[in-house]
């Protein structure tokens, strides 16, 4: 707990499970004592122990249910990966980070998620990046492109098999939407299908690679086409605020 002042009632019982958990005391499906019974051990009100739970479910770490016998109360949940990203999101996006900061992490992450992916593609997941490919050459508008060119990675992150890596990208990804839907706007007709048919060849050229299992050449092709598109679309933009 952070601050100089005492900590609240509520962060006396989220600290109080967190260091279970940390400690291995409370593990994913445990059930955390019953309200009454955790008031009266950190002597706070039920309302305190109440925000408490309500908090650490926003986080994702808790997940109450009603029901007869066991089934019911509150228990410690495997953390669903979309409450990390956008916690993620949230704190890239408001830390105001330069976007070259951010092109560097994204370069490494997207280098990380080919390496581990080539080896163990499975049919479904380049039937995953097919149909992103699909949805780019189809679609009707510059933000479904987007759309699916942001999918078209995401896949690949999650045909790598790291759910913090495949979490931090989307993260990542999302934190810049604003700055590449802006870039895609600044663009006339004719510059824009340019750019499209180039992202689209690159993004065939990847697939390609990674369906081959060629890791190495499918990171270079990676990073090469993530700072190319980033000088086409982000050009101008110095920092998050965009």
């Amino acid at each position: 707990m952070t601050g100089t002042g005492p900590p609240r009632a509520y962060q006396l019982v989220t600290g109080w499970v967190e260091e279970r958990i940390l400690a291995g005391a409370l593990t994913v499906g445990d059930l955390i004592p019953a309200e009454r019974d955790l008031a009266s051990t950190l002597s706070v009100s039920r309302s305190a122990v109440r925000e408490a739970v309500r908090t650490l479910q926003a986080q994702g770490v808790l997940v109450s249910s009603v029901g007869a016998g066991g089934a019911g109360g509150t228990r410690v949940s495997a953390l669903p990966s979309g409450a990390l990203t956008r916690l993620l999101r949230m704190h890239v996006a408001l830390a105001n980070f330069a976007l070259d900061d951010v092109l560097e992490v994204r370069v490494a992450l997207e280098r990380l998620s080919a390496r581990l992916a080539a080896p163990r593609l499975t049919s479904d997941d380049l039937a995953a990046m097919q149909a992103s490919l699909r949805a780019m050459r189809e679609a009707p508008t510059r933000d479904d492109f987007n759309d699916a060119d942001t999918a078209f990675h995401v896949a690949i992150a999650e045909a790598a098999g790291n759910r913090l890596a495949a979490d931090t990208t989307v993260a990542i990804r999302e934190s810049v939407r604003a700055p590449l839907q802006a870039g895609f706007a600044r663009l006339d007709e004719q510059d824009y299908e340019q750019l499209r048919v180039v992202l689209l060849t690159e993004h065939e050229q990847i697939c390609a690679a990674l369906a081959r299992g060629q890791a190495e050449e499918a990171e270079t092709l990676l990073e090469e086409h993530v700072r190319r598109a980033w000088a086409r679309l982000g050009h101008g933009f110095a920092t998050m605020e965009g």
